[in-house]
């Protein structure tokens, strides 16, 4: 479709309107939290969503452009120059003005062979190498054997290596586990009359009768800060962790008016000096924060706990049980750089991951499997298992191969127990993003398109374009 593209215009054009449209039916469960919960109206919101989605295009638009001034290259240089394109756009709408990567390539192989590649190099690397591949497809009917010779060698690898091969990680000891599920209606969550009650009364129940060795309730399962509790509430809960062998880690704003909110996660154990406490970092705008020059935005909406402050990267993990808890908060595990700020230090390294999520805002929608893809990319890239608590789903127990090994059914209320086994070990990509992020995917992806314009400047010709 490029190579018929007449101008740099109408290719931006092409690769504009793609975007919009496939990011739109990414994302369009937001019209629930928008329309539904938030009360905004339902045009405004449909606009909105395809403003957003939009918005997100443009990097596409950007990138084809570019590869339609760069495709008068051997065909070989130009599969690599889309790739690199194409990667680059991703990297920017995932990383850019706070990032929203949902959606990306990458996860979309996460039980292909090219998952085989997550620990070397994570989601991005995956969305390189199978935009690479689809423009090798598009050459089909050239005679470009070597060309097809390197595609097939890419994705006839992971079947042919042991697995081995590429294990990165050792085990460190398992330890059971209770997840707590909810299913606080949404529209009632912060009710005082209805839903905050109800959350006191269940969240506390369980978390007073549970056996595991950890006990995770999610994502502003307590909907109140500490001291706004019922008189005897927080004592009692940490009262009954402070002995025993028991541990708990539970969501709660934290903070007060004059400092600030955070939405956190409380850690109680036996023995512990203070409350430990995570906060979550990266953000959800018009959710957590709202962006210079959009409260006139927010105030059509109606969101409860709608201006957090940020909790740091890379901040210290739960011991508990011999594991390292590493808890991410919502949508947090969608920036595999971020937590791989914590993997700088091999011997503080977490040997699982906790997620804690509300995602009851958008419903019975894809959303939920979506999320829990995301979490399960994670898993590949880091080799760490993952435990996911949420209020309507997905609560499920994973191991550090991606795979579900316990799960709750999604918008009921129930109590999920299993084990979890940890690891400990680096993977390639937790080496590299721990210590440089992204950049090795940035620049070796400008070095291509570098490479390809120099190409082009000195008269090379278009073997692709008709």
């Amino acid at each position: 479709m490029l190579g018929r593209c007449q101008s740099p215009k109408q290719a931006a054009v092409v690769g504009g309107v793609f975007a919009t449209v496939w990011l739109s039916t990414t994302f369009w469960w937001l019209f629930v939290a928008m329309h539904t919960y938030a009360g905004l109206n339902p045009l405004l919101t449909v606009a909105a969503i395809v403003a957003l989605a939009a918005a997100l295009g443009l990097y596409y638009a950007a990138a084809c452009a570019a590869f339609w001034y760069l495709l008068r290259n051997r065909v070989w240089l130009a599969s690599l120059t889309f790739a690199a394109l194409w990667t680059m756009a991703e990297m920017a709408r995932g990383t850019w003005l706070t990032g929203f990567g949902w959606g990306a390539v990458g996860y979309a192989h996460i039980d292909a062979p090219l998952a085989w590649y997550a620990p070397w190099v994570g989601a991005y690397g995956m969305t390189a190498i199978a935009a690479w591949l689809s423009a090798v497809v598009a050459c089909i009917g050239r005679r470009q054997i070597g060309l097809f010779a390197a595609a097939a060698v890419v994705l006839l690898l992971p079947s042919v290596v042991p697995a081995s091969w590429n294990t990165w990680s050792q085990p460190t000891g398992s330890l059971s586990v209770t997840l707590l599920q909810g299913n606080i209606p949404q529209d009632e969550k912060f009710q005082p009359g209805s839903g905050v009650p109800l959350a006191l009364q269940w969240y506390g129940e369980q978390l007073l009768a549970s056996r595991g060795d950890l006990v995770v309730a999610p994502e502003t399962a307590i909907p109140l800060l500490p001291q706004q509790l019922p008189e005897g509430y927080w004592a009692a809960l940490q009262s009954r962790f402070a002995a025993g062998g028991q541990t708990a880690l539970i969501g709660i704003p934290l903070g007060n008016y004059n400092q600030g909110y955070t939405n956190s996660v409380i850690g109680l154990a036996p023995g512990q000096s203070g409350t430990w406490h995570y906060d979550k970092h990266h953000l959800v705008p018009f959710g957590e924060f709202i962006p210079p020059l959009f409260k006139w935005f927010t105030r059509m909406m109606n969101i409860p706990l709608g201006d957090f402050n940020r909790g740091a990267i890379g901040q210290p993990s739960f011991a508990a049980h011999g594991q390292r808890l590493a808890p991410n908060i919502c949508y947090e595990d969608l920036f595999g750089e971020e937590l791989g700020a914590r993997f700088i230090d091999a011997s503080l390294a977490p040997t699982v991951f906790v997620n804690v999520s509300n995602i009851g805002w958008f419903g019975d929608t894809v959303a939920i499997d979506q999320h829990l893809h995301i979490s399960r990319m994670r898993a590949l890239e880091f080799e760490r298992p993952f435990v996911r608590a949420t209020n309507t789903g997905a609560t499920v127990i994973m191991d550090h191969r991606a795979q579900v090994l316990a799960a709750l059914p999604r918008h009921t209320r129930a109590v999920l127990t299993g084990e979890v086994q940890g690891r400990s070990g680096t993977t390639p990509f937790a080496w590299w993003v721990s210590r440089f992020g992204l950049w090795p995917v940035w620049l070796l992806a400008i070095v291509v398109c570098a490479f390809a314009a120099w190409r082009v400047r000195r008269g090379a010709t278009s073997p692709i374009a008709p």
